[in-house]
């Protein structure tokens, strides 16, 4: 208990005691009224605005939890300060039966609180949001409301019973006291930590304010209530209980505990009333319609109230459906587009995993074979020299050669693959780089019926990378681009650049044929190119310079027809350091 809780604590207990000495110490009648009047107002004017803070600090469906408990203490004290306007300023007796308004208002100060305790944010998801709590209380409330209708309204303004009425009243009142005890308390046992402690505090506030007002009635019946005497001691007892809730709450809320727990196995409780509340409404009018013995006019008064509460309801409940079908879908769409990244990101996973233990296989290999293979190349190459070999055996040799040079250039093509290490980067403008690999790739062109550009209208951000790396990344790509573009005698290579968000996008798109395969674009050894003209591995070093370039490299067709590979790199801020760029 922190040291704010003690001295509230005696704080309280020193008004409370002060509270039941006064009527002895100052006996004037006015005093006594105005103390037990005034008193209380305070009292649960500080425990609103404590409450009403707990809902500043807090969010979510704790913030929902301290706004209907604000409610319900805004509710009260304006019923007390009903009570204080006619006792104090008026210098009046409240009016028996009191005014509709007060009655109403101080039975739903009580519903509130119920929902209150009801929604159990130690247990809710905060993933779910707001909406299902918020809609199951309102439902209650509207319950509430159309009961509080159908059982006291028609005794204070259809038939004027003021006995029937004040039974009904007081019945209902009494009954909301006992299911705030019995929420509470089935909250106290499936909570721990904070929450139980607060939801310990509600009940014995609750049983306290229950038997004050049972002990009040009683004094009231017998002629022996005075506003401000002992029978109030009780009542401002109760008042402090709940101050002593918002404020053990403000503790609460620091509190690591506050994090969902849940100490034993429960089940939600506002649905579950919500749909009794739902259920019990067409059971209501069917007993005033049918069962009930007093005037037709009366009974066919509440048949309406519960008809249009089964209405109210009804609309209510096909909102909720509506709200949470919407709330599905966004679920459903959010759901697909992480099961897309999931897979997105599974697949550079293993394609960086392909392309390590691949390197480490081809280093392994290539090494193995380089001897070999010049053994082989300088024997036919001596065989092919001589001249005492006939005209097949020569041809022989020359094949061997030839072959042996043809996998000399390949096992050099996978050294250079498996070689591969990060180079030094620095900031550097992409525009250039591409310029420069367009005019490189089309010196050898000997057609004129390929044509390659660049387009870039926005000033682009720079880069971290390394120009060599790049250089060679961009040339692996155009050369692809250039031989699909070969194999259907001419076509159009498109280099684009722009800024999106936080990256440059460099998009390369051909009228070419089309990939016929793009998710094995990237692997290594894989290629469509006749035998002897690629190996394979040319997209597979690009994809790792730029994955060593923190960017990201996909590939598509083009619903136009051709294909487009897309390559991210991430931007430099305008203020980057030069130094720090190195460094990094």
């Amino acid at each position: 208990m922190s040291r704010l809780q003690i001295s509230a604590l005696f704080c309280g207990a020193g008004l409370l005691l002060a509270f039941a000495l006064a009527p002895i110490v100052f006996p004037g009648p006015f005093f006594r009224v105005a103390m037990g009047d005034l008193v209380p107002l305070l009292v649960i004017a500080a425990a609103f605005i404590v409450s009403a803070r707990n809902a500043f600090d807090s969010r979510g469906h704790t913030r929902l939890f301290w706004g209907l408990m604000t409610a319900g203490m805004a509710m009260w004290l304006f019923n007390q300060g009903c009570w204080t306007w006619f006792e104090v300023v008026l210098r009046k007796p409240l009016p028996e039966p009191s005014p509709g308004a007060m009655a109403m208002v101080l039975f739903l100060h009580i519903v509130a609180i119920i929902a209150a305790v009801a929604i159990r944010p130690h247990q809710a998801d905060e993933r779910e949001g707001l909406l299902p709590s918020t809609l199951n209380v309102l439902i209650l409330l509207v319950w509430w409301i159309v009961v509080y209708a159908f059982f006291v309204f028609p005794e204070k303004y259809i038939v004027a019973d003021a006995a029937a009425y004040s039974l009904h009243r007081g019945l209902l009142y009494r009954v909301d006291e006992v299911i705030l005890i019995a929420v509470s308390a089935s909250a106290f046992f499936s909570s721990s930590g904070s929450w139980r402690k607060l939801y310990r505090n509600i009940f014995f506030a609750t049983v306290l304010y229950t038997f004050s007002g049972e002990a009040l009635n009683a004094a009231v019946v017998r002629g022996v209530y005075k506003t401000g005497g002992i029978y109030d001691v009780p009542f401002l007892a109760a008042v402090l209980g709940f101050l002593w809730v918002a404020v053990a709450g403000r503790q609460c809320l620091r509190d690591t505990q506050m994090m969902p727990s849940i100490s034993r196995p429960s089940f939600p409780v506002a649905p579950r009333l919500a749909k009794l509340a739902l259920l019990s409404l067409p059971l209501m009018g069917y007993w005033a319609f049918f069962l009930s013995h007093d005037q037709p006019y009366l009974r066919q008064v509440r048949f309406t109230v519960a008809m249009a509460g089964v209405g109210v309801l009804a609309f209510v409940v096909f909102l909720k459906q509506h709200l949470m079908d919407q709330r599905l879908l966004q679920l459903l769409k959010h759901s697909r587009r992480s099961f897309d990244n999931l897979q997105r990101l599974q697949g550079r996973v293993i394609q960086q995993a392909k392309l390590a233990s691949l390197g480490e296989l081809v280093a392994l290999a290539a090494g193995e074979l380089e001897f070999p293979l010049l053994a082989i190349l300088s024997s036919s190459e001596r065989m092919a020299a001589s001249s005492n070999l006939s005209r097949e055996q020569l041809s022989n040799a020359q094949k061997i050669g030839q072959q042996a040079r043809r996998t000399r250039e390949l096992v050099s093509d996978l050294l250079s693959f498996a070689q591969q290490t990060p180079g030094e980067k620095g900031p550097l403008e992409l525009k250039p780089l591409l310029q420069r690999a367009v005019q490189m790739e089309g010196f050898k062109l000997q057609s004129k019926s390929i044509s390659l550009t660049v387009e870039s209208n926005d000033p682009l951000p720079r880069v971290l990378g390394n120009p060599n790396q790049l250089l060679q990344a961009f040339l692996q790509i155009i050369e692809n681009a250039v031989d699909a573009l070969q194999e259907i005698g001419g076509g159009r290579l498109q280099v684009s650049l722009w800024r999106e968000a936080d990256e440059v996008v460099v998009q390369f798109a051909d009228s070419g044929p089309g990939l016929r395969d793009p998710e094995r674009v990237f692997d290594p050894f894989y290629t469509t190119k006749p035998v002897g003209k690629g190996t394979g591995l040319g997209l597979s070093a690009t994809y790792g310079v730029v994955q060593d370039h923190k960017g990201q490299i996909t590939c598509y067709n083009r619903p136009e027809g051709g294909a487009a590979f897309e390559i991210r790199l991430p931007a430099l801020k305008a203020n980057f350091p030069l130094a720090e760029a190195a460094r990094a």
